[in-house]
């Protein structure tokens, strides 16, 4: 499904702002290209998932931080764990989806953001705010 431009989120707030319009875009392409790639390899019966990380403590991370702290402190407050995740974690989620307990799983995005995209669709955590 191609991305509407006159949608009104699209229209109003990502492309008021170069950073949101970039997230969104990122996200939609990573989406589109998991939802293609899990067709195409079905004939090899590969399974074709992707992982979404939110905030992670890394070295780059420290640098966003320092850059745009408060933003992202309060994204964390926002969300349901209230804290950073590790890279730990996220290796934990990618070992996961290639075993046998995941083989039923194809096509997907695991989302391991620690609550955070949910607090935004529920709007108790507003992007730029």
């Amino acid at each position: 499904m191609p991305l509407q431009m006159d949608l009104p989120f699209i229209r109003d707030i990502a492309m008021q702002n170069s950073g949101r319009a970039y997230m969104i875009a990122k996200r939609v392409n990573h989406l589109q290209a998991m939802k293609a790639a899990a067709t195409t390899w079905k004939a090899r019966r590969a399974r074709i998932n992707t992982l979404s990380p939110g905030v992670i403590v890394t070295p780059l991370a420290y640098d966003e931080f320092s850059a745009a702290g408060e933003g992202y402190q309060r994204m964390i407050d926002a969300s349901a764990v209230e804290r950073t995740g590790t890279a730990e974690e996220i290796a934990e989620a990618g070992a996961f989806l290639p075993g046998e307990h995941a083989g039923f799983i194809t096509g997907t995005d695991l989302l391991i953001d620690g609550g955070t995209i949910a607090a935004i669709r529920t709007g108790q955590y507003k992007l730029g705010r």
